[in-house]
C-alpha cells in the first residue's frame, strides 16, 4: 500500500499491527508516541480519499521535537507544501498535504504547552 510507504519514508512512521494483503490492508502505525490507523479507500469501503471530494475533512497536527527535518523529510517523500514552517501563535509549524490529500500540520509548542483552561 503506498499511503504505508509513504509514512515510513516521510515521519519515520512505525507499523505496530497490520492484516490484509496488498492494498487491501489496515495498519496500525506510531510516529513517535503517537499512533494511527490507515486502511484502503474506495467506494466499497465508504471511505473516501480527500482528493476525491476535492479537500480535506480535517488536519492532523503532528508535534516532533524538529518540525524543520520532518517537514522537509515529508516533502522529499511526497507531501506538497502548503505553508513553510514558521513561528505563529506560540509555534514552531508548517503545513503541508500528503500523496493522498491529507492535511498535516508539522510543528513544535515554543511556549509552555498546555495552555491554563480559564476559570469557570
Amino acid at each position: 500500500m503506498a499511503a504505508l510507504a509513504f509514512y515510513e519514508s516521510a515521519f519515520n512512521a512505525r507499523v505496530l499491527h497490520c492484516v490484509g494483503e496488498g492494498d487491501d490492508i489496515v495498519a496500525q502505525l506510531a510516529v513517535g508516541n503517537a499512533t494511527f490507523w490507515i486502511a484502503a479507500t474506495g467506494p466499497s469501503t465508504e471511505r473516501l480519499v480527500p482528493r476525491a471530494i476535492g479537500g480535506a475533512t480535517d488536519r492532523v497536527l503532528l508535534v516532533v521535537d524538529d518540525p524543520d527535518t520532518v517537514f522537509a523529510q515529508a516533502v522529499a517523500a511526497g507531501a506538497q507544501r502548503k505553508s513553510p514552517v514558521d513561528e505563529e501563535h506560540g509555534w514552531r509549524v508548517g503545513r503541508l498535504l500528503d500523496p493522498f490529500g491529507h492535511e498535516w500540520e508539522i510543528g513544535k509548542p515554543l511556549i509552555a504547552w498546555r495552555p491554563e483552561s480559564p476559570s469557570q
